[in-house]
């Protein structure tokens, strides 16, 4: 695409604008300008006479080919601060070598923060507006002590109140500002999650959420602590076990977990605690670990751990994002045939960490990695107790 020039103005939500003399002349010099119905609104009683609007609306496609059509300078009307998940980030991403010039307003979290006279500097923001829950996940597994959110129509205040309950994160106020900037509809109250639970709130509107005490975190959940499989409790990875697993993942600066044989959600659901911002996968095989799966990420305050059952050997893996670290938990006797699978998907420089309870296993895993192409790059030898010794071995 050719080179374009914009000009982004930020707006409050406010029917009395109040803009520079620099800014008026901005308005006053430009023939075609663009932005929402709501900032058309807005604004439409400072526009010069005879001027072209372009509407944003998805999907954006349009609005490109209708800015293409002219090479005069367009001027944008935006939300807030349009470099702050804004619209002005999304220009310099469709027209990467645009000149560009910004006149920024408070965005709304901003203004949410003045009106309750909270300190916002080490807030950490999360942006829900047409997005996964990831980032929002990311924060409160952290705990961070003061987390904005921008929402949407269909992640809201309630939404959010139901998640962090639903895993046990009721540690936190919710501070909510509705038609921030609206003479007649702005609305700022703080409120437990429960009482958010259920309502409707109007919107536009944006959150605050203010930890009120730490919620417990372990480093290596003890075993005993997890839901089981009927009868057998045996069937997790011990915890020494699995903090030892995790490190030979070597989990820093990776994006994708897949944990094959899940069983319990034990290593899902430590490395997810661990490293919030890790994407996991598990798979299984046993439909009655679908439901264990979700209990105890919901005991241990795990959201976004993605579960499949079904045999790993069949599932359409083009679903799911390829892997750079795997741990192979239960292979169900074809642990070459699963190897060389994992082999096909496995970014580079992943690593695949399996840990074999039988000299059998042990050298099936290193015929099966030699045969794919890989190398052994560590292995270690753990006694626990009374069990049987566990060798851990680490591939690339």
């Amino acid at each position: 695409m050719s080179e374009k020039q914009f000009i982004v103005i930020g707006l409050s939500d406010s029917r009395s604008q109040w803009f520079t003399p620099e800014v008026r002349e901005v308005i006053n010099s430009c023939h075609v300008f663009s932005g929402g119905r709501r900032h058309h609104e807005i604004v439409k009683d400072l526009l010069p006479e005879g001027c072209v609007w372009i509407d944003i609306v998805v999907p954006l496609d349009k609005v490109w080919a209708a800015y293409s059509q002219y090479n005069s300078k367009i001027l944008v009307f935006a939300s807030g601060d349009p470099l702050f998940y804004g619209f002005a980030a999304t220009l310099s991403r469709e027209f990467p070598d645009c000149c560009m010039k910004v006149y920024p307003a408070f965005n709304s979290l901003q203004m949410l923060a003045h009106r309750m006279l909270i300190p916002y500097a080490d807030m950490v923001n999360v942006s829900l507006t047409g997005r996964p829950w990831k980032g929002l996940d990311t924060a409160v597994i952290r705990q961070c002590p003061l987390i904005g959110i921008l929402t949407d129509h269909k992640k809201g205040p309630a939404e959010i109140a139901d998640r962090l309950l639903e895993y046990g994160y009721d540690n936190y106020m919710m501070t909510i500002g509705e038609n921030l900037g609206n003479e007649n509809g702005e609305l700022v109250r703080s409120l437990s999650l429960k009482e958010v639970s259920g309502n409707i709130f109007s919107h536009p509107n944006c959150v605050i959420l203010t930890k009120t005490c730490s919620r417990k975190r372990y480093f290596g959940i003890p075993e005993t602590e997890f839901s089981h499989l009927e009868g057998r409790k045996n069937m997790i990875t011990k915890m020494p076990v699995r903090l030892l697993t995790l490190s030979m993942l070597d989990l820093y600066g990776r994006t994708t977990l897949w944990d094959i044989g899940f069983c319990t959600g034990s290593v899902s659901i430590e490395a997810k605690l661990q490293f919030p911002s890790l994407e996991v996968v598990a798979f299984e095989r046993r439909e009655e670990s679908r439901e264990l799966l979700v209990e105890n990420c919901r005991k241990f305050g795990a959201p976004g751990i993605t579960g499949v059952i079904g045999d790993f050997m069949n599932c359409d893996l083009s679903r799911y994002p390829t892997p750079d670290a795997v741990f192979i938990g239960g292979h169900g006797g074809r642990l070459d045939e699963m190897v060389c699978r994992i082999y096909k998907v496995l970014n580079k420089d992943g690593v695949i960490v399996f840990n074999s309870v039988s000299a059998e296993s042990c050298h099936l895993f290193r015929k099966a990695v030699e045969s794919c192409g890989g190398v052994i790059e560590a292995e270690h030898i753990l006694i626990l107790d009374d069990h049987n010794p566990i060798t851990i071995l680490k591939a690339k």
